[in-house]
């Protein structure tokens, strides 16, 4: 990707092309289909806009909240889709039938920004730009959102809010409640690391089968299975490092 900057810096640059895809995920919305989108039209009898090989449907969109700001949060961006002929909707129906109240929730929202001079010459007439040289890698930085929840549904319109991959609201740390002396990784797992074949109950008696190998859970659980000699620099859940 090349960033414009000596387009930029110009007295007068070509204008500024927003292009926006939206990628659905399979789990969740059922298809995996990208929906590619552009508040306009090109010069070739106002047809679709094409940018790097793709075509992007002329559709009505307004956006705002992409700005960042010195306070520490994170923009939370807004979309505004035109609905008039429910297309926004009938994607809604599809989706919702796969996951219920789901709104396109998860889905993936790429802004593109581009110039006039580099998008591609289908998008004039006779098949040449008169702005420049189309550039498929001439583009800003490339911003991606996901679709946090669906604010309002009209027959006008549809509002959706976006954030962050990284947007950490709602989220509390640590995800893991540390408690002393209690072990809460799932035994054998790959946390755990223990694969032996010495068995014992919850009270960490030796017992003869791995169908009666139960964990309790506690530090000396973990060195009856693994021996103090293998944890002198170990690192126990709950009480941090352990030296026999």
């Amino acid at each position: 990707m090349a960033i414009p900057v000596s387009e930029l810096q110009k007295i007068n640059p070509s204008s500024i092309i927003e292009l926006f895809e939206l990628q659905l995920v399979t789990a969740l919305h059922g298809e995996n289909t990208t929906y590619r989108f552009h508040a306009g039209s090109n010069m070739d009898a106002n047809g679709e806009l094409v940018w790097n090989g793709n075509t992007y449907l002329r559709f009505p969109i307004e956006v705002d909240g992409f700005q960042y700001n010195g306070n520490g949060q994170l923009p939370r961006p807004t979309i505004r889709v035109s609905n008039v002929f429910g297309t926004i909707t009938a994607i809604l129906l599809t989706v919702n039938s796969t996951t219920a109240g789901n709104d396109l929730a998860g889905a993936k929202l790429t802004r593109i920004r581009t110039l006039a001079r580099y998008i591609d010459a289908a998008n004039f007439t006779g098949g040449t730009n008169p702005y420049g040289t189309p550039d498929p890698t001439a583009e800003f930085p490339r911003e991606i959102y996901y679709v946090d929840r669906k604010v309002n549904e009209t027959r006008d319109i549809v509002e959706f809010e976006l954030a962050a991959v990284f947007d950490m609201a709602g989220v509390r740390a640590p995800k893991r409640q540390c408690i002393a002396n209690i072990c809460q990784w799932v035994y054998r797992s790959a946390e755990c690391s223990y694969t032996g074949t010495n068995y014992f109950d919850e009270n960490d008696i030796p017992v003869a089968t791995l169908a009666q190998d139960v964990c309790g859970k506690r530090l000396s659980s973990c060195k009856a299975r693994f021996g103090t000699d293998t944890l002198p620099f170990g690192s126990f859940p709950g009480v941090g490092t352990y030296y026999a």
